[in-house]
């Protein structure tokens, strides 16, 4: 019998083949999130794209995602998780095709932001099913599957991709996923139950459309931010950002049924979780980010060499998430994100100061496993404490909030990321040319120079008598913008990991608190209005 501090441990019926239909849909989202990383450089030079364009194919999908897990996590409680999740899922397959033959990388933009809205729908239900099925330790070990194996997916996703532009155009990346989509489909629908656990509350669709406004415009401001003669852009983005947010904030404390329960999210293990987490997966996509384009740019990787570069990434969210699951029953949550805060942190000090012109694979390896072992032992406390700090009946916040950690943290982190390098580079590659400008490149192109890497790649092809000095350069800029982003990543990761250590409470508080929202959450909440 458990203890009243430890919840009663419980997994549905024929588990083993529940949770595999839920980590495939998990997996079809996951894999559609990490494939573009891989193709950027090819993109850029189809569409002859700006940094920032990069960036915003690279930050879309997240972008469709993030804005939209919680409210679309809200309607899952009320009208069916499952039927979301089949939606999600069919939804995914129209996008993945509208991207793979988009005509312009601003349809492509639209394309990956329609498919990170679909993953909206499937992605966030995956974990608030787990929440409603499974309890105690058993919903531990399947949080920690499916954290690991969405983690190892999306690692192992830059090389498949890889190996499709050995052999087809960029556009067969988005196509990588049709055949997994259609099989998550089917099981499903055949194996996973519906109605679990669901609420019978009215949904806050005022509250909805506030979120994914605030959300969204927050992401959009911080991608324009180092565009130049973005200022006005930036400054109604953040202007939106403002006033979504102020709004949301009055709506939910005066909603009778309130999207996202301000209450629930002031619980200290649900919000400091929620912001550990932000970090910890954030750091993941945007190290993949930055690094594919380095390894592909400066050191000329092929692009299915630069996919199998990430396998360690992969290797140790696999091995470390098991272990992250036994950790957090012996130890508790609190030392569980630390010992992940640890390994990312040693990640970002090795891109910092060993990845440059000519590292060897070695130094490459290392970064990303320990990025993948920081994950892996991360991941699970990260999720664990949201599901377990709100009732069940409020599982799409809770699974919401988990894929915000992903999806806002992976687009937050791929933004800034996204705009340090557009910056550093852009700054290096402008000196540059101040001091030895080419006799005869006119200013236009000097501007195409500055605009991206995949723009000086075009460049030295068109001048081909200043072919070595402008890839030289080029190189050398984008390694000034990477060294900037390394820098953010370890800023990021010394702030979140103080705020675990002196924030989130020690295993014997932890489980205190957990037994209290519990037995709070009990008593508030009627059998009656949960079916």
């Amino acid at each position: 019998m458990s203890s009243p501090t430890e919840p009663e441990t419980v997994a549905p019926p024929g588990q083993g083949r529940v949770l595999t239909a839920l980590i495939l849909v998990a997996a079809v989202a996951n894999l559609n999130l990490a494939v573009a990383n891989v193709a950027l450089p090819d993109i850029g030079l189809a569409f002859d794209s700006s940094q920032t364009a990069l960036n915003l194919i690279a930050v879309a999908y997240s972008l469709g995602l993030a804005c939209s897990v919680i409210y679309l996590g809200a309607l899952g409680d009320r009208y069916g998780r499952k039927l979301m999740l089949l939606l999600g899922v069919a939804l995914s397959i129209p996008a993945c095709l509208l991207a793979a033959y988009a005509p312009t990388d601003t349809v492509l933009i639209v394309a990956r932001l329609l498919g990170g809205f679909a993953a909206g729908m499937a992605y966030p239900t995956t974990l608030a099913l787990i929440t409603a099925l499974w309890s105690g330790a058993a919903r531990t070990k399947a949080i920690a599957l499916w954290s690991a194996l969405g983690g190892a997916i999306s690692a192992l996703g830059p090389l498949a991709a890889g190996f499709l532009l050995e052999h087809h155009w960029w556009g067969s990346v988005f196509l990588l996923t049709l055949p997994l989509a259609a099989v998550a489909l089917i099981a499903a629908l055949v194996l996973v139950p519906a109605h679990v656990n669901e609420t019978t509350e009215p949904v806050d669709n005022l509250g909805g459309v506030l979120s994914v406004a605030l959300v969204g415009a927050l992401i959009l401001a911080i991608n324009f931010a180092p565009v130049p003669g973005s200022g006005t852009l930036v400054a109604v983005f953040t202007a939106v950002t403002v006033l979504a947010g102020a709004a949301f904030v009055v709506r939910e404390r005066r909603a009778a049924n309130p999207l996202y329960d301000l209450n629930v999210a002031s619980r200290r293990i649900f919000w400091v979780a929620a912001c550990a987490g932000i970090v910890v997966f954030g750091s993941l996509m945007g190290a993949m980010f930055i690094g594919q384009q380095f390894l592909q740019n400066v050191l000329g990787y092929s692009t299915i060499d630069a996919g199998m570069a990430i396998l360690p990434a992969a290797l140790f969210m696999v091995i470390c998430a098991p272990r992250s699951a036994r950790l957090v029953e012996t130890h508790g949550a609190r030392f569980t994100l630390l010992v992940g805060y640890v390994f990312v942190l040693l990640g970002f000090l090795t891109m910092l100061l060993l990845w440059g012109e000519g590292a060897a694979y070695w130094k490459i390896g290392l970064g990303y496993a320990f990025i993948g072992a920081g994950v892996g032992f991360a991941g699970t406390p990260a999720s664990r404490s949201l599901t377990g700090a709100v009732p069940v009946t409020r599982a799409g916040m809770a699974s919401g909030t988990a894929d915000l950690q992903r999806d806002l943290g992976g687009a937050m982190m791929q933004s800034i990321f996204g705009a340090l390098l557009t910056a550093g580079y852009t700054a290096a590659a402008t000196a540059d040319l101040a001091t030895a400008p080419p006799a005869d490149v006119n200013a236009s192109v000097q501007a195409q120079l500055t605009k991206s890497f995949a723009g000086a790649a075009a460049t030295a092809q068109q001048y081909p008598q200043y072919s070595e000095q402008i890839t030289a350069a080029a190189k050398t800029a984008f390694l000034e913008g990477d060294q900037w982003a390394h820098l953010a990543g370890i800023v990021a990761v010394l702030i979140g990991g103080a705020l675990v250590y002196f924030f989130f409470p020690r295993m014997r508080d932890e489980r205190k608190l957990l037994a209290a929202y519990h037995a709070q959450d009990t008593a508030r909440v009627p059998a009656a209005e949960s079916r």
